[in-house]
């Protein structure tokens, strides 16, 4: 195992990170986790080097600290640091900072928490828990021993990571999600550059695009480019270098679901390292995310002319979704994406569209726009979703 600097602690980290939220489970239930398979893959992980482990409060719908408790008992807690994740979307009232850290605590069954972060900052998450005081209680709650390091991960726009990032002088990690399709998305290539020149660990969340750059790819175009390049390796191997070539880049997490993605990425971490990329390799990541683009049905580049919409369609986030789902052959995850929670609101979907065609005429890609948003509901829609799985169990009805 390779092995980085974390920021501005006197510690090193594992290149390759455990993410626990996806973790093998009893059919499509993300509540009930193969316990004994999932505990074999997190400790043959850390037996082969791998010394951070990542979790969260709504990952298998409140289960996967469960496990991950578990996973760390028989000696395994003094090989790892332990990090989990307080969901600002759930924070109703100050009170429930307690109430929260107090449940992880008791599911973890361990003192401390050494990293503590923040769960998918957005600007309006944020301002609300900043608002209620979240910085003055976590210093409390490190006084009193229960957290050891303060970090956040992120969902938002650049300027919004900046402003995070420069609110509070003693973050020591920001996650972020990164990888060579999404580079300029989110915090993205900027946010990388100032959190670590802050000295901040960054933590790179879904360097596999949700695994989707590691699947058999397209025979055409994208295979092709992987059958040409001089450099032969798989698509899961071009996207964990790709991030680990990055000398800002801390760590890469991987949510792995098998054994044997976990011996795969650990293999893969051994021959990790900043610069092993030269521009030939790098050309050759410039040329799959083209092929990759190439697959995407609707031109559409992003530019948002078509916003505002008159009946609140968001135009340009349906398109992405309906162009990845068919670009990365996955109808599913684009299902997911376009209805749960965490994806386009009800009022702002495709079906609102009328027809009136405003968003066409200021379309530079001259897009035929109410036809695809038509054709990209009609794919992607959902009647009864299944729950995601960051949604925590259901509150029992009293009697």
């Amino acid at each position: 195992m390779q092995y980085r600097k974390f920021g501005k602690l006197d510690w090193k980290v594992s290149a390759l990170g455990f993410g626990a939220m996806r973790l093998p489970t009893i059919g499509e239930d993300q509540a009930k986790i193969q316990e004994d398979e999932a505990i074999k893959m997190i400790r043959c992980a850390l037996d082969n080097g791998v010394n951070y482990i990542d979790s969260g409060y709504m990952y298998h719908m409140g289960q996967s600290e469960v496990l991950v408790g578990k996973a760390l008992k028989d000696g395994y807690r003094e090989k790892v640091k332990m990090a989990t994740k307080l969901p600002a979307r759930m924070i109703e009232k100050a009170e429930d900072f307690d109430r929260i850290l107090d449940d992880q605590i008791k599911k973890l069954d361990i003192g401390m928490i050494d990293f503590y972060l923040l769960h998918g900052l957005d600007k309006a998450g944020w301002e609300k828990v900043r608002d209620f005081g979240i910085l003055k209680w976590a210093e409390k709650q490190m006084a009193r021993g229960l957290i050891g390091r303060l970090g956040f991960s992120f969902h938002d726009k650049y300027d919004v990571f900046k402003d995070i990032v420069d609110s509070y002088d003693n973050w020591v990690l920001a996650q972020v999600l990164y990888n060579y399709m999404d580079e300029t998305e989110q915090a993205g290539r900027q946010g990388v550059e100032y959190a670590a020149g802050k000295g901040i660990a960054v933590v790179v969340m879904e360097p596999l695009r949700g695994g989707k750059l590691a699947k058999e790819p397209p025979p055409k175009p994208v295979a092709e480019v992987y059958a040409n390049a001089k450099r032969k390796m798989r698509g899961v191997e071009w996207a964990l270098h790709w991030v680990w070539n990055q000398p800002e880049v801390a760590m890469a997490l991987s949510g792995m679901s098998t054994m044997e993605q976990v011996v795969d990425n650990l293999k893969i971490a051994d021959s990790s390292r900043p610069g092993v990329f030269g521009a030939e390799d790098l050309e050759v990541i410039k040329k799959i995310k083209e092929a990759y683009k190439s697959l995407s049905p609707i031109p559409c580049s992003g530019c948002r002319y078509c916003q505002p919409c008159p009946q609140n369609v968001e135009i340009p986030r349906v398109f992405q979704l309906y162009n990845d789902a068919v670009m990365y052959d996955d109808i599913k995850g684009g299902k997911f994406m376009y209805n749960g929670p965490f994806g386009i609101p009800q009022d702002q979907r495709a079906d609102k569209c009328i027809d009136c065609r405003e968003c066409e005429a200021k379309c530079p890609q001259k897009i035929d726009v109410p036809m695809w948003l038509k054709k990209a509901h009609e794919a992607l829609y959902m009647d009864n979703p299944p729950p995601p799985p960051g949604t925590p169990p259901p509150k029992p009805k009293e009697e």
